[in-house]
């Protein structure tokens, strides 16, 4: 993409792309909206030390165009957006920072709220929203609804029970090979239900004390990093980041399903052809980890948050993945492309609807 922001701009039909920068606190990034045709552009504020400006600017791009579809495929009232500050979080943090952050987002007027992602924590969004209300992601206190990753857990075993009903004939998990690759938030409490149910689980992550605390908990199997993709297993579950999916694990891959909670698991669209070629089930990454998103934005919804309302909705990812897989099959496509097309059928059939309540207005 280096060089070329606008030709990505009108190849993803992309809306904004925003830089902010203030000299007092350090603070730098930049800030996508991609498609407002469901609702505002939400998505979370992500802080992370990139090797270079081109790929801060990369990752806001791809995961705001993948907000878009997560929200239109889980049937959710809202755009797709993301914020990405360039910085060490564990270094580079300061309350400062957070509200310089706060007075950019609030010049959007809410057409972008954030929330909490990869390097940020609700203590952070309580910052943020020290100087604007365009924040999603709040603990139970301020009206939020709390920790999501459990959340976002939930909606990767459901849509891990949709993919074994159609590899293996059902969705029950007990007995089944599982290998979790991350075991951070999300990935311990998906390793949590899938013990919870029964499974076989072998687990990897880049912090050894972490491993041993969760194999310990859950009396998982435990794996090197390097090696844990190369696992013979029914399921392959990425957990941590994006790109896992490349020329070189499909070599090593012994699965028949991936479904992970990882953001950008294919490292190019070509890849999710290779996994079909494959024969190797993949569930869509946006799908599949749109739990915490789809229960964070409960709140957004008529009458504030309700929990049980939110976990229901986590739950219905099981019928959404079913879906893009039945649609997968009718219409000879990779499961990734079959959830593009459920998400863009959606944003087109709302956008009409929204164009002739617009119209009717103007003649009324």
């Amino acid at each position: 993409m280096e060089g070329k922001i606008f030709e990505y701009l009108e190849k993803y039909n992309y809306e904004n792309l925003y830089f902010f920068n203030d000299n007092q606190t350090g603070i730098k990034g930049v800030i996508c909206i991609h498609d407002t045709t469901l609702g505002p552009a939400t998505g979370g504020c992500r802080m992370w030390t990139y090797a270079n400006e081109w790929d801060a600017i990369e990752d806001a791009l791809r995961l705001g165009r993948g907000m878009t579809y997560k929200y239109a495929a889980a049937g959710v009232e809202l755009g797709g957006g993301k914020a990405v500050i360039i910085g060490d979080p564990k270094t580079q943090k300061s309350e400062a920072l957070f509200r310089s952050f706060g007075r950019f987002l609030n010049r959007l007027n809410g057409t972008y709220i954030t929330g909490q992602d990869v390097g940020t924590t609700l203590r952070d969004m309580e910052t943020i929203r020290l100087e604007t209300p365009y924040v999603v992601t709040l603990p139970r206190e301020f009206g939020g609804a709390g920790e999501i990753s459990p959340y976002t857990a939930l909606s990767t075993f459901q849509s891990m029970k949709a993919c074994a009903k159609e590899k293996l004939g059902t969705d029950s998990l007990k007995d089944v090979s599982v290998s979790v690759q991350g075991v951070g938030s999300v990935g311990y409490h998906l390793v949590k239900l899938l013990a919870d149910e029964g499974a076989n689980i072998t687990i990897a992550d880049i912090d050894e004390k972490r491993v041993k605390e969760v194999s310990e908990e859950f009396h998982t199997r435990t794996a090197k990093v390097d090696e844990i993709d190369s696992l013979e297993v029914e399921i392959f579950s990425p957990c941590a980041l994006g790109k896992v999916i490349n020329d070189q694990s499909l070599t090593r891959l012994k699965c028949q399903i991936v479904a992970g909670s990882a953001n950008n698991q294919l490292t190019e669209e070509r890849h999710g052809d290779h996994l079909d070629e494959m024969g190797i089930l993949y569930a869509p990454d946006y799908i599949a980890n749109s739990g915490g998103t789809i229960f964070d934005t409960d709140r957004i919804k008529p009458g504030g948050f309700n929990q049980e309302r939110g976990i229901n909705s986590v739950k219905r990812v099981y019928e959404t993945m079913t879906e893009l897989i039945a649609i997968s099959k009718n219409e000879s496509i990779p499961t990734y492309k079959a959830a593009d097309l459920l998400a863009e059928r959606r944003i087109s059939s709302v956008g009409k609807a929204k164009q002739l309540r617009r119209q009717f207005d103007v003649l009324t």
